[in-house]
């Protein structure tokens, strides 16, 4: 009996995670019938054979896997879930697509406020370290006020401050508005990833991943298409009037149709606090070193390390192609450069519709052959793509434009392999980040997105230089190699992840003993 007792207690998930009211937080009843939950039957028991209603056809397949407290993922019914998901897919595609519209306006903006290239390039650096500080205080407050509070918020604030970089008067209003836009925008990312989390199970959530991150993958890939194209026939500043228009659209989408995912808001611990005492808890709560010490999780470092390679590949790759490419096949206008990122961008679209159900596929496989799911077994589905794929793709891309042979097909083909590879390994690195912690899903991924935008922003601002001091071949060469040593370093969180949480976890454990031990003893201390 101990031994299928235990089972069910690793099936049932840590007691963070009891299934509560999505608007306010409360206990729900259990409304699934025990069938719908797995279970193992311990071994010696008699088997009760129960006459069932059930007609054959309606009876749940092996493939239909169940967890306890499964049924707060049945709240909203599939149709409310597929408009959540595009809704933020186009809020993810915002800040990202920014992000990148910007590069083929750089010699007019420059020449606007009589600067240089180099220096406003600085510009979208900055942006990107924007979007790396921005998810360690998102995320965080989306634990303790609701997703939908979050994301609103942003998106008007996102909105507003793209109205400022269009009317920019000078050059340091531009890199203020710029750096605000992109700590906005962040907050979709963010918090758009753990509301996929609240509404899906985590068998679905994959494909409901990759759906959702196709905007923010296919944004930096069209937006220099399109505003190479505005900037060939206007002004700079329609670029940013369009990304206003843009944004002003997802803030009315949002809120008329988000509402609060969040299985429970923290703030309802707040209600009837003192003010000193209402001001330590927010600050405990929403402190933004909450994000930072989870990397004493080594499977979240390394996932964090992972994602940040595939962002430095797909920045280092993005924002030097009018500088690297234009000379190599003479061209001559932004919107010709402009074309080369269509490629990735279709790739992107194109896996879009499978990367995540790979990686759904690989978990519902490893539940067959386990019984029970493990979070480090989605990891699996990444691994051939960011280990292989990928960097394949990068060397002949790097070499074929340094030594300059194949001509444009070949760049074009191996662009466009790398978007379809990426959507098979994103989907599978954010669903983890869900997965291993659902109780703490914002932090994680606030984490995680903290640490890749670090790196995308270095990317941005090494790739240039770099490549005219070592070549575009070399450069694409180490960033082939970050790509292969994440990988190894994904596989080995595939075999050991959930002992190394295990370890962290116990060492917190026994500082908290040792703490209260301490304060035990100080006041026996006090009282004789």
């Amino acid at each position: 009996m101990s031994s299928g007792t235990e089972r069910l207690a690793e099936t049932a998930g840590p007691k963070d995670d009891v299934p509560r009211d999505l608007e306010h937080g409360q206990p729900q009843e259990n409304k699934l019938p025990p069938a719908s939950i797995t279970r193992e039957q311990p071994v010696g028991e008699p088997v009760e054979q129960v006459l069932s209603h059930v007609s054959n056809h309606d009876m749940t397949t092996p493939d239909a896997f169940r967890e306890a407290g499964d049924e707060v993922y049945d709240r909203l019914p599939n149709h409310r879930k597929v408009i959540i998901t595009c809704v933020l897919s186009l809020c993810g595609f915002l800040a990202p697509t920014s992000s990148t519209m910007v590069l083929p306006t750089v010699p007019d903006v420059a020449s606007t406020f009589n600067s240089t290239g180099t220096i406003v390039n600085l510009s979208n650096a900055l942006y990107l370290i924007g979007m790396g500080i921005s998810p360690v205080f998102c995320g965080p407050s989306s634990q303790v006020y609701g997703r939908r509070w979050v994301c609103v918020t942003c998106g008007w604030l996102f909105t507003a401050f793209s109205v400022g970089t269009a009317l920019s008067p000078n050059l340091a209003s531009f890199f203020v508005f710029r750096i605000l836009t992109a700590f906005q925008g962040t907050a979709f990312l963010i918090v758009g990833a753990s509301c996929i989390g609240d509404i899906y199970r985590p068998t679905e959530r994959g494909t409901a991943y990759s759906w959702y991150l196709s905007g923010a993958l296919i944004g930096p890939a069209f937006g220099p298409f399109f505003s190479g194209i505005i900037v060939t026939y206007r002004s700079w500043r329609d670029v940013f009037w369009l990304q206003s228009s843009l944004g002003g659209f997802a803030a009315v989408l949002l809120s008329l149709l988000l509402p609060e995912t969040i299985h429970y808001k923290r703030s309802v611990e707040l209600e009837g606090l003192s003010k000193s005492t209402y001001a330590h808890k927010v600050w405990q709560w929403t402190n933004p070193f909450r994000v930072i010490r989870l990397y004493r999780y080594p499977n979240l470092l390394i996932t964090g390390v992972a994602s940040s390679a595939l962002v430095w590949n797909m920045y280092s790759l993005l924002t030097p192609i009018r500088y690297v490419l234009n000379p190599r096949f003479h061209l001559t206008s932004p919107m010709q450069s402009g074309l080369f990122y269509i490629a990735p961008g279709c790739g992107y679209l194109l896996g879009t519709f499978f990367g995540g159900r790979w990686a759904d596929y690989t978990v519902k496989k490893y539940i067959k052959k386990r019984g029970k799911r493990i979070p480090e077994d989605r990891l699996r589905a990444c691994i051939p793509f960011m280990g292989a794929l990928i960097p394949a793709c990068m060397l002949l891309y790097g070499w074929s434009i340094d030594k300059e042979v194949g001509g444009v097909p070949l760049p074009v083909v191996v662009m466009f392999l790398q978007g379809v590879a990426q959507l098979f390994c994103f989907p599978s690195l954010n669903t983890y980040c869900v997965d291993v912690m659902q109780h703490r899903s914002g932090e994680v991924v606030a984490g995680n997105y903290m640490i890749r935008y670090v790196f995308a922003a270095a990317g941005t601002g090494i790739c240039l230089p770099a490549i005219e001091k070592i070549g575009v071949g070399w450069f694409s060469t180490i960033s082939a190699c970050f790509l292969v040593v994440s990988s190894f370093a994904v596989y080995a969180t595939t075999l050991r992840g959930r002992k190394w949480s295990d370890q962290v976890d116990a060492i917190k454990e026994a500082r908290q003993k040792r703490k209260q031990e301490v304060e035990q003893q100080a006041m026996q201390e006090r009282k004789t």
